[in-house]
């Protein structure tokens, strides 16, 4: 099969090489012309215009790195010669005295780096596969349309770049990411629109880089709620982190924290965070708004508003990245969709726009909705501390939620391991809580917590701070 992929982002370049090893004849468009540096080089020297959150905080979760050493394990061996780093966040709880080891505790191990060296080493990794082209510098402004008399929807073979070219498929993907306009270009050639649900997109986040001889500990998770603000800090490569604080758009005292001397002054408020601000800055405060929870389908009513294309990743569907779980859920799809293909008729393009539909929300959505409903609910408290308003809604997954950062807070090893296996999207709430007496540990744990049960400022000590 011919496969054309647009996107050499992360997920385009990945789908890329494991289709290409399958024996498809794959080639990957990507509008950016600058060509992918060396890892080592690649945080100083690369621009990824058209990636907003290329210099952002990025974090690689272990259903990460269990899902790329199945498909990628050439990729995984690049990143670890890149010096990205192996991170245990539970080690620290885990590994205490008096806590009994269990081997399944090697599953929360992660492998993480900037974003700027995994994107560089997959390319490296593309570029050694057969059969994959990666042309960079070309736009596309379309999809091309040959769709017989008889189909039901428009089939499209190919794509239409800014230079005139024509560019043939017998499958586009679009990894665009974001921004993908495939709404646009499907509404072009008289498709029907694709379904959408859109929530969110109400944060503000203020980080900075930064790099020392030394990762800094890891003492309260790498992600953190409190009063009007999440603390998220996050180790990368070469001994090299960043940190984020994260607030609601809407919350106009905390624009102050474009400030460093004003965001350092927050991150030292909260004791099992503020030790990662001292290291060599990297960059200043760089302030970037979050886009919304967004879900995307291609099938509407049980049919295809096309044939000829499907969408991965954040084209698919894309969340918010403080949970750092984008690049998760992109792979759980990428192995669905080339498990499709495996079985693909070329003769059937219906069925095969269906079958990976079917696919990705039998197994990547489950992981979206989960993250997204997570999502609304921290969004929405954080506009309550912001009005001074209580935050209680009638939502029993809510409850959980917070009961299992509670009963991480206390040292209890039963929610750590139930929290650390949700957090990694190694298995679903419910799967998780359903093994015997584990909710009821969950719950007891969160009976009578404070609702910011990890040490940190009030809103007003905050605000004094950046005052």
């Amino acid at each position: 099969m011919q496969v054309v992929i647009l996107g050499a982002g992360m997920h385009g370049l990945v789908l890329g090489t494991v289709l290409a090893r399958d024996g498809h004849d794959v080639t990957i468009l990507e509008r950016d012309p600058a060509p992918a540096p060396d890892p080592a080089a690649s945080w100083a020297t690369w621009e990824r215009r058209g990636v907003p959150q290329f210099r952002q905080p990025h974090y690689l979760l272990a259903r990460w790195r269990l899902e790329a050493e199945e498909l990628v394990p050439e990729l995984v061996a690049e990143l670890a010669a890149a010096g990205a780093a192996r991170v245990d966040p539970f080690r620290r709880l885990l590994g205490a005295p008096g806590v009994a080891p269990d081997p399944a505790d090697a599953r929360l191990v992660n492998l993480t780096a900037r974003r700027p060296v995994v994107e560089a080493a997959a390319a490296r990794v593309a570029a050694r596969t057969p059969r994959l082209v990666v042309r960079r510098g070309v736009a596309v402004t379309g999809l091309r349309a040959t769709t017989p008399r008889t189909a039901p929807v428009p089939h499209v073979s190919g794509v239409l770049t800014a230079g005139g070219e024509v560019v043939e498929a017998d499958l586009v993907v679009d990894a665009c990411g974001r921004r993908s306009p495939l709404p646009d270009w499907l509404a072009a050639i008289g498709a029907a629109a694709p379904a959408e649900e859109r929530s969110g997109g109400r944060l503000v986040y203020a980080s900075r880089h930064f790099r020392s001889d030394a990762m800094p500990e890891i003492r309260g998770g790498l992600l953190q709620h409190h009063d009007s603000l999440t603390v998220v800090t996050l180790p990368a490569d070469n001994s090299t982190w960043s940190v984020a604080l994260i607030s609601h758009v809407e919350d106009t005292p905390m624009r102050a924290l474009r400030d460093p001397a004003r965001w350092h002054a927050a991150l030292a408020l909260y004791p099992l965070a503020a030790h990662w601000g001292e290291g060599e800055p990297l960059t200043g405060v760089d302030v970037m708004a979050v886009g919304e929870d967004r879900w995307r389908r291609l099938v509407v009513d049980g049919m295809p508003v096309v044939t000829g294309v499907v969408a991965v990743g954040d084209s698919w569907a894309c969340t918010d990245p403080a949970f750092g779980r984008g690049l998760s859920i992109g792979l759980v799809q990428i192995r669905a969709v080339r498990d499709v293909l495996r079985q693909a008729e070329d003769d059937e393009p219906e069925k095969l726009v269906r079958r990976v539909d079917e696919a990705t929300a039998a197994t990547a959505e489950p992981l979206y909705r989960a993250t997204a409903a997570l999502d609304r609910h921290r969004q929405a408290e954080l506009l309550a501390d912001a009005r001074g308003e209580p935050y209680e809604p009638d939502d029993p997954a809510w409850v959980v939620s917070k009961a299992l950062v509670a009963g991480v807070a206390t040292g209890d090893p039963v929610v750590a391991r139930a929290y650390g296996a949700i957090a990694n999207l190694l298995a679903l709430p419910g799967e998780v809580l359903a093994a015997p007496g584990v909710l009821d540990r969950v719950l007891g744990a969160g009976a009578g917590a404070p609702r910011y049960p990890l040490p940190g400022a009030t809103r007003e000590e905050l605000l004094a701070a950046l005052a």
